[in-house]
């Protein structure tokens, strides 16, 4: 099988920078954008089997990007990242089309968990 491709996208760069090396060091291909015009541009360009999205972001925030995500291709899994202690969007996004939500700080065991459970025919 091939490499689980995913779309991280978080405008914490440490973070984000960190789950990538968490996730890659697991087998998993990542692809890394801080904002939501990026990550759209990078979605429309390449494949992806995954997308893990940041709801609070400056400029276009999470939900924003979830709508076009879900536009362009219905069927990928998007999983939500909210830090903000609210589950009122990680709800609204799940109503948009989400396949999850997690809440951050998150567990890296949580996420790997949520990611075979939205792609479970492929593995890293």
């Amino acid at each position: 099988m091939k490499k689980l491709n995913i779309l991280l996208v978080d405008d914490e760069q440490e973070f984000v920078v960190t789950l990538a090396e968490r996730l890659e060091l697991r087998g998993y291909g990542v692809s890394i954008s801080q904002d939501g015009e990026a990550a759209l541009q990078r979605f429309i360009h390449q494949e992806f089997d995954l997308v893990i999205l940041d709801l609070m972001m400056p400029g276009m925030n999470g939900l924003h990007v979830l709508a076009r995500i879900k536009e362009i291709r219905p069927q990928i899994p998007v999983l939500l990242l909210t830090g903000h202690g609210s589950t009122r969007e990680g709800t609204e996004g799940m109503r948009l089309g989400a396949f999850d939500y997690l809440m951050k700080p998150l567990r890296i065991e949580d996420l790997i968990h949520k990611i075979k459970q939205a792609v479970p025919l492929k593995t890293a």
